[in-house]
């Protein structure tokens, strides 16, 4: 419980010390007395930045603890079983065709690859988590295949485009869209976590949780969808962001052990923390001029999570 308790304590921390750093210096009295430009800057462009940073990194933190325990497999992310590439042809094609709303088009992609892949693993009643993965890689790569194809085909403006949405990125979105988000998201990884001692029993085994009294099957089906939905509803917003999925997890693995009690609400807060934390990076390292922010997952996750390995002897994972 003292591991949850900091974790909120990280989570707050972030949270409050974000909004106030940026490539120009603002003022917090100015900005509550509405004074412009500090306020529009404050409330128009940093808090809802922010505001979609933590639910993204929440979602997908929590998105990787949940995959990785339906495959049994410690290298599995949110992106592994190809929700995600589905939002990207999606988004691909919006950009290609002109459509301005190019997260509908992803949210429709990562809504049909998730039919897809659910259809092919079903093995009657059951969900195979073997099939599941198998099935998950071939789309990955029918779908890079094809945004390759569609990349080569396009135009100069439209090729930078299709680049920078890929990259992943956390832009200023409006309170609404934040709402719908939040909506989408949170109610569902509170679901996930709520049930945290059957992830435990399905971890050990599919066979070994039945004997105790699960229903292995819905609840890996009841897994696979949770977690494409919410990476469906992240990645149409900011677009394929690695590592967050998999070096949280594991970082908290490492120190925490396999137990989902302690894991999964860990990893809902310092995921939010690690994303927002990092996309604060991408806006001041180089300000004014902006990283994407999966740049600074992969360069600042890396080598921490290289570090805590070399930190640590043998690792706790239990599967």
């Amino acid at each position: 419980m003292k591991a949850v308790v900091w974790s909120v304590v990280v989570f707050v921390v972030v949270a409050a010390i974000a909004p106030v750093l940026g490539s120009t210096h603002i003022g917090i009295g100015r900005a509550l007395a509405g004074v412009s430009p500090d306020h529009e800057i404050l409330f128009d462009v940093r808090i809802p930045r922010v505001l979609l940073s933590l639910i993204a990194g929440a979602a997908l933190a929590v998105t990787g603890v949940l995959f990785q325990c339906l495959l049994r497999d410690p290298l599995a992310e949110p992106y592994t079983l190809g929700v995600s590439s589905g939002g990207s042809v999606g988004a691909v094609l919006g950009i290609c065709f002109g459509f301005r709303a190019v997260g509908l088009m992803s949210l429709a992609g990562a809504a049909f690859v998730l039919l897809v892949v659910l259809g092919i693993a079903m093995e009657g009643r059951k969900l195979s988590s073997f099939t599941l993965l198998l099935a998950g890689v071939t789309m990955n790569s029918i779908a890079f295949a094809v945004i390759l194809f569609l990349h080569n085909l396009v135009s100069f403006s439209q090729s930078f485009a299709i680049s920078r949405w890929l990259m992943g990125g956390i832009e200023a979105v409006e309170y609404p869209t934040l709402a719908w988000l939040a909506v989408g998201i949170i109610p569902v990884c509170a679901l996930i976590i709520s049930r945290a001692r059957e992830w435990n029993l399905l971890a050990v085994g599919e066979d070994w949780a039945i004997t105790r009294g699960v229903p292995a099957g819905a609840l890996m089906i009841l897994g696979y969808v949770a977690g494409s939905w919410m990476v469906g509803w992240t990645t149409s917003l900011t677009g394929p962001i690695g590592f967050v999925g998999l070096i949280v997890p594991h970082a908290l693995r490492l120190k925490l052990g396999a137990d989902h009690r302690m894991l999964l609400p860990c990893s809902f807060f310092l995921g939010a923390a690690f994303l927002c934390l990092c996309d604060t990076i991408s806006r001041v390292a180089l300000a004014p001029t902006e990283i994407p922010v999966g740049v600074i997952t992969a360069l600042c996750g890396g080598p921490f999570f290289i570090w805590l390995l070399r930190t640590r002897r043998r690792s706790v994972w239990l599967l």
